[in-house]
């Protein structure tokens, strides 16, 4: 029964609750207590639902599609982000030169054209990167890696640029 009542009130911060159980969620922000740890890697949550979304990380799973063009996600939060390139709003727009973003991760990568911030460093040599994709690509240089193979003539090159270009 739904009275609007909330008799559990936290001891530290004074929110209270309807429910002894979300009381008991509650104070595990206060006590940092994760006692739900993933059987698959280090990471430990302070609640069972966060665990079982975390897991999708692990087993694939991709539960939330877009209606329009049928990509799947894992998050429904990656879902939302993903319709606004449907729709057109960019809402994230760049104080610097106006440029507008659906995404706001997109709109942090692009200032760094701005702030020429390279936060991405080669553990090999000096060089810096914007963005971490191109520090891995960069890292081919000196680990040999060529991952991208011609079905033609197994050639294999360390950018995928280079093998579309390639005469296979």
């Amino acid at each position: 029964m739904h009275t609007g009542e909330k008799p559990y009130q936290c001891s530290q911060c004074g929110k209270a609750f309807s429910c002894s159980q979300d009381l008991i969620k509650h104070q595990r922000t206060h006590t940092g207590e994760k006692p739900y740890q993933c059987s698959q890697c280090d990471k430990a949550f302070s609640q069972n639902s966060h665990l079982k979304v975390h897991q999708r990380i692990h087993t694939g799973e991709k539960p939330y599609q877009c209606s329009q063009c049928g990509k799947a996600f894992s998050y429904h939060i990656n879902l939302i982000s993903h319709n606004k390139m449907h729709t057109g709003d960019k809402p994230y727009q760049c104080r610097q030169c106006d440029n507008t973003f659906s995404q706001h991760i997109n709109l942090i990568i692009h200032q760094r054209i701005h702030t020429e911030e390279k936060p991405y460093q080669c553990s090999q040599c000096d060089k810096a990167f914007p963005l971490s994709s191109t520090l891995k690509i960069h890292q081919r240089t000196h680990t040999g890696e060529k991952p991208y193979q011609c079905r033609q003539c197994d050639k294999a090159f360390s950018h995928k640029q280079v093998l579309i270009k390639h005469p296979g």
